[in-house]
């Protein structure tokens, strides 16, 4: 496969940023209020039946726990729909692709600039994020700045799996799909409400195989102020499944778009 990609894929997201920025408050609102709704019903609330949970060989409140796993979930969800729901709108209705593909931009860039995009999405989510959870105290800083780069990779690796999806539906409604089979178990089942350790050992093998798994155990690593062999691990699947994800992101749109 021949990738040709130059620095022109900053136009796509500039793009990208100039529509975002006639919406901006509008998208402003859910990852400000969505921390402070999840610590009141489950930060708070559980934190009376469950004392503390052991992570990292340590164990720590249950607010603390939840907090950064918030955080991850946040820089999936961005992503991901950005990619997958957005892209494709972008793509099949508005036929923004199609009018790009007339420029001297090729069908790389265009990609490139979309998951780009997405994983801004990310940063921008992630920075109000952290600054509505640092002011109930729950992040340490200055190591829990690192997470603000966390969520550019965090958000690369779900923007480039999100367009394999993207070339690969016919049907926006078909989004549904990935979203209930690839996304929600994640939500589930990746230590983000609970510690892994918790479940069987099968699904525990099955878990530190999903990428939000790792993403969360960095971001709650680099929340409590702990960089441990465990998050450099995490840090090194996400790289690889960035790696892997984005050649085959590139493959699939190229498919879609090239006839």
């Amino acid at each position: 496969m021949n990738v040709q990609i130059s620095l022109r894929f900053i136009r796509v997201w500039q793009r990208n940023l100039t529509v975002y920025r006639e919406s901006w408050r509008v998208n402003f609102l859910p990852p400000l209020l969505e921390p402070f709704f999840y610590l009141l019903a489950f930060g708070i609330g559980f934190s009376g039946m469950i004392t503390s949970v052991h992570f990292a060989s340590r164990e720590i409140a249950y607010v603390l726990f939840i907090a950064p796993a918030l955080i991850a979930i946040n820089m999936m969800n961005n992503a991901f729909f950005e990619n997958t729901y957005g892209s494709f709108v972008r793509m099949y209705y508005q036929k923004t692709f199609d009018a790009m593909m007339a420029t001297p931009l090729n069908a790389e860039e265009i990609i490139t600039g979309e998951i780009v995009w997405g994983a801004t999405r990310s940063v921008i989510g992630t920075v109000i994020m952290l600054m509505v959870i640092s002011g109930f105290g729950l992040v340490r800083y200055p190591l829990g700045l690192l997470i603000i780069p966390v969520s550019f990779l965090g958000g690369f690796a779900f923007g480039a799996v999100a367009m394999v999806f993207t070339g690969i539906v016919k049907k926006i409604d078909l989004f549904n799909l990935p979203v209930f089979l690839f996304v929600t178990p994640m939500f589930l089942f990746s230590g983000t409400f609970f510690p892994i350790s918790g479940l069987p050992l099968w699904a525990q093998y099955f878990a530190w195989t999903l990428p939000l798994t790792h993403l969360v155990y960095l971001t709650r690593a680099l929340s409590l102020g702990m960089l441990n062999t465990g998050a450099l691990v995490s840090f090194c699947y996400l790289t690889v499944f960035c790696l892997v994800m984005f050649p085959l992101a590139i493959f699939k749109m190229q498919q879609r778009l090239i006839k």
